[in-house]
């Protein structure tokens, strides 16, 4: 019996632009995922944003988008199985 190898590519998406910034998410991530971006959304807010080199670790949980209180924050699972 052959098993195929299954990849997971949980991953994040915040709206910048519905985004106040008020770091919920960034204390709640327990893979320390997201954080402050550097420059503001259209409302003057400094957003929260998905670190890049810190995204692969994001395991999907949803602790993030359930903290945040301006539903700014989208959380996607995929599971691949990878064919020979």
């Amino acid at each position: 019996m052959v098993v195929a190898p299954l990849v997971r590519a949980n991953y994040i998406v915040i709206d910048t632009e519905r985004c106040k910034g008020c770091g919920l998410c960034i204390h709640t991530c327990p893979r320390n995922v997201i954080g402050i971006a550097s420059h503001m959304n259209q409302a003057g807010y400094f957003p929260a944003e998905v670190i890049p080199e810190k995204s692969p670790e994001c395991t999907g949980c949803t602790a993030c988008a359930m903290m945040c209180p301006d539903a700014a924050i989208s959380v996607y699972r995929r599971e691949k199985v990878l064919s020979h």
